[in-house]
């Protein structure tokens, strides 16, 4: 998936809004939708006029894991530790005095300390109210293709792979071929 640029090309709008045209196909999963603009793509297809539209968007949260004390301390060092690593190294390169490794070791220490103090804390101040993990999507129960209108024909021909035969030419036949009778 991606996102549109602030400066020019297909993102020059300030505003999202809907692709106009007519659907081309739609499909119960994203990575079908996205074969088969891929399908198109490898055809020569022009894809700029194609859109993928998902469709009775659905928020689902899933459940990951029981909050206990031990991950919430052990996920608080972790991040905590990042930051140490972060802090040290920028002490590390820019100190003039040259501060070794030992220094960065100090903060990495250090910043997992601190980390697991306020995971620690926040989590009893708002224990009782969550006490799991979960991860958020938000996703689609169905995804169109949208492509414009003069372009559908098209476009669906290359799809159910009726198209390189009605563009390629017919071939004549070879000269040891037997002759075939046509209506």
């Amino acid at each position: 998936m991606s996102n549109q640029s602030l400066f020019g090309g297909r993102g020059a709008a300030l505003f999202p809004v809907l692709p106009k045209g007519d659907v081309l196909a739609t499909y119960e999963t994203y990575f079908e939708a996205q074969a088969a603009v891929d399908k198109l793509a490898k055809a020569d297809f022009p894809v700029k006029k194609l859109s993928i539209v998902g469709n009775d968007l659905k928020s689902v949260e899933r459940v990951t894991g029981k909050l206990t004390w031990g991950r919430v301390a052990l996920a608080g060092a972790a991040s905590g530790a990042w930051l140490g690593v972060f802090f040290g190294l920028l002490f590390f390169i820019f100190s003039p005095t040259g501060a070794g490794l030992p220094f960065v070791l100090a903060a990495v220490l250090i910043g997992a300390g601190f980390g697991m103090l306020f995971g620690v804390v926040s989590y009893a101040l708002n224990r009782r109210r969550r006490d799991f993990t979960s991860t958020m999507q938000v996703i689609a129960t169905t995804y169109q293709v949208i492509v414009d209108a003069e372009l559908v024909n098209r476009a669906r021909n290359l799809l159910a792979g009726q198209a390189e035969a009605a563009l390629a030419p017919a071939a004549p036949p070879h000269p040891s071929d037997p002759p075939t009778l046509e209506p």
